[in-house]
């Protein structure tokens, strides 16, 4: 199985829609467990690992490198 690549700040489209209609989340933390926030409505949701690689679909924009 492939896994797929993602990081600090990048945009990714999940499986299913948040009840606010949008499927876009920004990751804002990373570790065991991942956070991420809704583009649509600014909600915050925090999943084990293993929950939001299984519900990711893919990475639609990645964060700007910061130097």
């Amino acid at each position: 199985m492939e896994r797929k690549a993602f990081a600090m700040g990048d945009r990714v489209q999940m499986k299913k829609n948040h009840p606010c209609g949008a499927n876009e989340m920004e990751i804002i933390r990373m570790g065991m467990d991942i956070r991420v926030k809704c583009v649509g409505c600014g909600h915050s949701v925090l999943m084990p690992r293993p929950k939001f690689e299984k519900r990711m679909k893919k990475v639609l924009k990645q964060a700007e490198a910061s130097e």
